[in-house]
């Protein structure tokens, strides 16, 4: 769904909507049709009239009058069922242009039981008559924290009520209307006529009001949408205040699942010409939330009436017709109106030369809108690739050893020209380095030996072509793959695009012998391949040749060259396929592998998004909980971060992504493992291939495979609250000297810029885990492996530090008796023991206060984790 305008310069579309609190007058297909006229794409409608209201206040005046002498409480009076003076809407063609609001003046936080249970009562009859009107979305008043010195006591009562309202039908959206932050002033009797003003004051405690909360209203989300079990059909409606909260609270609400941001005119600041406009601050918070996968709507609340309609509501209704594209579909018929209203194609209005008659007719905060619409900062290449399909969507890992990858997923990958620039400087630089260093070269021609591993479609093959000619160095190639369908394209290409200078082998590149060359091509043809193509060496043909003719000669490999990473760096099985070629294959003085190490990075987040939709998976895939996803991250919250430079800055706070662990290939990689620097982390860090591990009279890899298993322990500070949905893996990787591949949300700018081969990987808790302020998350992983797979496993605990307890009198009095109790023989010393008593306690209580004082904090384990085992779909060898 996309508006003309968004399509042509790849801009967000605002679906831009008005509100008016009081709204009492019934919503017509006229005024729908003027709020058209004047750019908006939907208006609000309530779905009672005050008649109805007053009817409830009346029936619980009544109650309390009737019962207010009695000791037991009486039964809950029933709220009779919609009449037609009770509600303005009816099912129809603008049904579907309108949003629903609920009545604001119930109180499902009510400490008062009558209150509660009149106000669910209310909401089941007008949530149920929405949904048989066909109204899509009702905006719902979220919850009030404050009731006197009670604070969120009744968020869990709120959010029951919310889930059984969810029960009602499966089709109407709820959104929870909050505010960003919480602010005790925000609480109170509002609405006029709130029933929340009829609480019983036995029901109210006494104390004083909750100080300032910029995560108070994301907490009581959180308990919301945990009770109702993240519930694809509810919603946050965010309310944006007119000075904007630290960047912290900005990201977290980022992270949920925004439905609307509503802007009131106290938002708006005016410019000189008195026009309203929005700080530098909004328009970034506005402009990054627009960038979201299914971008929120906005809406204008109470910043004037839709001009014109009380002269045109006085006069008779016209049939409605809409005259514009809406952003559902861009459609030229102006009879179709989209599903939500139209979002306003802005190009031909702002390259006419005079203003049209929609545009006169635009209210000044709609015309604002519209306006930052169309200057909303370019996409990157990466969101541009992302947008629509990939952003926050879970992919299963690839499984490149044991299945054969479609043509169209080759594809896609090649369509990344950063990466392949990368590998060809870095074939580029390595050639050049050894012809002036003058190295030692394995090929008999006296030519440097490269070959590409893992082939795919010829990619790197034609890279490596690229750079041995403008390095002015000569190369004996060899491409290396073991899919039959890719195999046949690499044919075709080195017949018609390599001109026959490359030797393909088909094989799996763990079993390949090695480049063989004969004494004559002649020779070499009959041995090979027997057929017109002289330079392939297929791998199942290399037969023991005939007595009369001369063996085949294996050699060494100077420059080996793969793309096996995946998107944690080793999940592909990299160090596993190219543990037998650095062992038996390449040159043992000079060999370089491209790459030649990689590493891989873990931070924990936020993603309620992606728990939600893995949840929904679980019934009919079990193992979705367990399984490591490659997913374009956006819709998420760093929990662990480093504080703002400039706390009033529009960034965010960079979040703290640790180094997990380390493989290195090529001659000068260590082999032996090392523990990772650091006082409170532990975690293996081996830096290559064990040799003892590989069958080298065969050249593949035997069932010990347990130098490539890897072992973590991170610890995350955490400052802020917050609940770990699962942990977001990078990776970034050496090609050749200072030529790098990096996911890391850091670093990925400086050293491959608008890379887009690697999403990073997400590894998903089974169950939330909830962190408090300035606490810790310790993260444990595993890189596992037996004879026939790799799998990861990995668990997450919280920590919090508390100060510690000093010794009590009694300990210290306890302790230096028992210390002179054993400090001699009473009987022998006589009162020298009385003296080395008081010596003894003075000694004991000083040494403890000494040990107290060292320890001023404790470490206390807040919660642990189920541990997440990907085992079942592990990437098999």
């Amino acid at each position: 769904m996309e508006s003309k305008s968004s399509t042509a310069e790849n801009l967000p579309v605002y679906y831009v909507g008005q509100h008016e609190s009081k709204r009492q007058l019934p919503i017509s297909p006229h005024t729908v049709s003027r709020a058209f006229d004047c750019n908006y794409d939907m208006i609000t409608t309530p779905i009672t009239t005050p008649l109805f209201h007053s009817r409830v206040l009346t029936l619980l005046s009544n109650h309390f009058s009737e019962h207010k002498d009695a000791y037991l409480e009486a039964a809950t009076p029933t709220v009779t069922s919609l009449a037609a003076t009770d509600t303005a809407i009816t099912p129809g063609d603008t049904i579907q242009k309108l949003v629903g609001t609920a009545s604001p003046w119930v109180d499902l936080s009510s400490p008062d039981p009558v209150i509660f249970n009149i106000s669910c009562q209310v909401l089941e009859l007008e949530i149920s008559y929405a949904a048989f009107c066909g109204l899509g979305n009702v905006v719902l008043q979220g919850p009030n924290l404050q009731y006197g010195g009670s604070h969120g006591e009744g968020v869990v009562q709120y959010a029951y009520a919310v889930q059984e309202l969810l029960a009602l039908n499966n089709y109407t959206q709820i959104l929870i209307h909050l505010p960003m932050i919480y602010h005790p002033d925000q609480d109170g009797d509002e609405y006029e006529g709130s029933l929340s003003t009829c609480t019983r004051q036995e029901y109210i405690e006494e104390g004083g009001r909750s100080k300032h909360d910029l995560l108070g209203t994301w907490d009581a989300w959180h308990i919301i949408r945990t009770l109702c079990k993240y519930n694809s059909r509810l919603f946050v409606a965010l309310s944006i205040p007119r000075h904007l909260p630290a960047t912290h609270a900005q990201t977290r609400w980022h992270s949920e699942p925004l439905r609307l941001l509503s802007l009131t005119a106290q938002t708006f600041v005016p410019n000189p010409d008195g026009s309203p406009a929005l700080s530098k601050y909004h328009q970034s918070l506005i402009h990054r939330y627009m960038r979201l996968r299914t971008p929120p709507w906005i809406l204008l609340c109470d910043v004037g009436p839709i001009p014109g309609l009380p002269n045109l509501e006085a006069e008779v209704p016209k049939p409605w017709k809409p005259n514009g594209i809406g952003p559902a579909k861009a459609s030229k018929d102006p009879e179709k109106f989209p599903e939500v209203l139209r979002g306003v194609a802005e190009n031909e209005q702002c390259n006419s030369e005079s203003p049209t008659t929609e545009e006169n007719l635009m209210p000044p905060h709609v015309k604002y809108i519209r306006k930052l619409q169309r200057n909303s900062p370019p996409q990157s290449i990466l969101e541009y690739f992302g947008a629509g399909y990939f952003q926050d969507y879970l992919q299963g890992p690839l499984q490149p050893l044991s299945d054969n990858l479609e043509s169209v997923t080759y594809e896609v990958f090649e369509k990344d020209p950063v990466k392949y620039d990368l590998y060809e400087s870095a074939i580029y630089r390595a050639l050049t380095d050894w012809v002036s260093a003058g190295k030692t070269i394995s090929g008999p021609a006296r030519t440097i030996v490269v070959a590409v591993v893992g082939a795919g479609r010829g990619p790197l093959v034609t890279r490596a072509l690229r750079a041995s000619e403008t390095a002015n160095v000569k190369i004996e190639l060899w491409a290396v793959e073991k899919n039959p369908n890719a195999f046949v394209l690499l044919q075709h290409h080195n017949e018609h695009s390599w001109s026959n200078q490359v030797h393909l082998v088909q094989s799996d590149m763990r079993s390949w012998e090695g480049p063989i060359s004969t004494q004559t091509s002649q020779q070499q043809q009959q041995q090979q391949y027997q057929s017109n193509h002289p330079h392939i060496q297929s791998h199942h043909q290399l037969q023991k040749p005939h007595a009369k003719q001369p063996q085949p000669q294996p050699h060494k490999i100077d420059i080996l060259i793969s793309e096996l990473l995946g998107s944690f760096a080793d999940n592909e099985l990299s160090p596993e396929c190219l543990d037998p070629l650095i062992t038996n294959l390449l040159n043992p003085t000079h060999g370089i592998s491209i790459p030649s190490s990689y590493t891989s990075h873990l931070t924990p987040i936020a993603a309620p998004k992606l728990h939600a939709d893995i949840a929904s998976r679980t019934p009919s895939d079990p193992k979705a909980p367990n399984t490591p996803y490659v997913v374009m991250l956006h819709a998420i919250d760093y929990l662990s971060t480093t504080p703002p430079e400039n706390p009033s800055a529009v960034a965010a706070a960079k979040p703290i992504v640790k180094e997990a662990w380390r493989f290195s290939h090529g001659v000068r990689a260590n082999t032996s493992a090392s523990p990772f620097p650091g006082s409170d982390e532990r975690h293996e860090k081996n830096g290559g291939s064990n040799t003892d591990a590989l069958d080298k009279s065969k050249g593949a890899i035997n069932d010990n495979n347990k130098h490539n298993t890897r072992f973590a322990r991170l610890t995350f500070p955490t400052p802020h609250r917050g609940c770990m949905h699962g942990l977001a893996g990078y990776f970034e990787a050496v090609l050749y000297g200072d030529i790098e591949l990096s996911t890391h949300p850091l670093r990925a700018d400086a050293k491959s810029k608008d890379m887009t081969s690697w999403f990073p990987i997400y590894f998903p808790l089974k169950t939330p885990l909830y962190t408090p302020d300035n606490s810790s998350l310790t993260v444990t992983m595993r890189r596992c492996t037996d004879a026939r797979k790799v799998w990861y496993e990995w668990m997450v605990e919280s920590f919090m530090e508390i100060p510690a307890s000093p010794p009590s009198e009694l300990s210290v009095t306890l302790q230096g008796d028992r210390d002179s109790a054993l400090g001699g023989d009473a009987v022998a010393r006589g009162n020298s023991v009385k003296k080395g008593e008081s010596g003894n306690r003075d000694s004991a209580a000083s040494a403890m206060r000494g040990r107290a004082s060292e320890e001023k904090k404790k470490r206390v384990r807040l919660g642990v984790s189920e541990v997440g085992s990907s085992k079942e779909s592990g990437c098999v060898m």
